[in-house]
């Protein structure tokens, strides 16, 4: 096996390397999206709920120590689930999670980051997780019938209450970013990205320069796209798509912390394999080449 490969009888997230979120808090670069561990349409239970108890354990023993959740996602269950399956929780395990959704049914998201839905949501994700103290706290979405700078105060102000360590943001611009910043510092960006979705590079570049972590949302793309680049280039590599899609991402910035989800253990292994799959050079200049798809042709 080449050193290029990932080494599945080692796996785990530490090879990826580390990222300090704050000055404080510092992950492995592989982390894990809780999004998966609920039912069909991100609502109710999973259909398998001892496979998410498993899953997230075993994400631990693979040496993931972010994870990445929201209240919307269940609502609420995936929160339980990961308190339910890790409380209490590893020495130096971050829990990320988000605000500013409400749901209503499967598949349906409403806005709502107003300071007063901010204030009970840290409160109600506080009382799932276990914690005295979220880690890690991100605007989910801006909402447009809410002034964004006030969403930001309220975080900063449940910052500074210390129900809040560092405050992040997701599905946001750059300008959000800054904005942003003249309020409270940022310790982290969740954007969609992947290597058939690059449409957020500009934004990945800020958090870069500005030491900001970025955090890719459907890093695997979630779609059907499948270019010949990268089928060759996992060929060569004896590893999978997927594997070599995070590992491009990986590449791609010292600042991107990917978290693919799933609720099976053994795709976890595969995710997470994929943490010690170094792409030469060559390899990964010919996948940054290629083109991704049109919107039109993704999902």
């Amino acid at each position: 096996m080449s050193q290029s490969q990932p080494q599945t009888q080692a796996i785990s997230a530490a090879a990826a390397g580390t990222f300090t979120l704050g000055g404080d808090l510092t992950v492995n670069r592989m982390g894990y999206g809780a999004m998966r561990l609920t039912g069909k349409g991100i609502w109710g239970q999973p259909a398998d709920k001892p496979a998410a108890l498993a899953t997230l354990r075993r994400a631990v023993e693979l040496g993931v120590n972010f994870i990445d959740t929201a209240d919307s996602y269940g609502p609420n269950v995936s929160e339980e689930i990961i308190a339910e399956a890790l409380h209490p929780y590893p020495k130096g395990m971050v829990i990320a999670t988000k605000g500013g959704w409400e749901r209503v049914g499967p598949g349906q998201w409403v806005h709502n980051a107003s300071p007063q839905h901010l204030g009970k949501a840290v409160e109600g994700s506080l009382q799932r997780l276990r914690l005295d103290r979220i880690d890690v706290y991100q605007l989910h979405v801006p909402d447009p019938a809410v002034s964004f700078d006030a969403s930001m105060e309220t975080l900063a102000e449940l910052r500074s209450q210390g129900k809040i360590r560092h405050v992040a943001l997701s599905n946001v611009t750059q300008e959000h970013i800054e904005r942003a910043r003249n309020i409270v510092p940022i310790v982290s960006v969740q954007n969609r990205y992947s290597f058939a979705d690059r449409e957020w590079d500009y934004v990945l570049n800020y958090c870069e320069q500005n030491g900001i972590a970025f955090l890719p949302w459907a890093p695997l793309g979630q779609n059907r796209f499948a270019n010949a680049a990268l089928d060759k280039a996992a060929k060569e590599l004896g590893a999978t798509p997927f594997q070599v899609a995070l590992a491009w991402l990986l590449k791609r910035s010292e600042a991107t912390i990917p978290i693919p989800g799933t609720s099976s253990a053994s795709h976890l292994e595969e995710n997470i394999a994929a943490a010690a799959l170094e792409l030469p050079d060559a390899v990964y200049k010919e996948l940054s080449a290629v083109e991704p798809p049109p919107a039109s042709l993704r999902g």
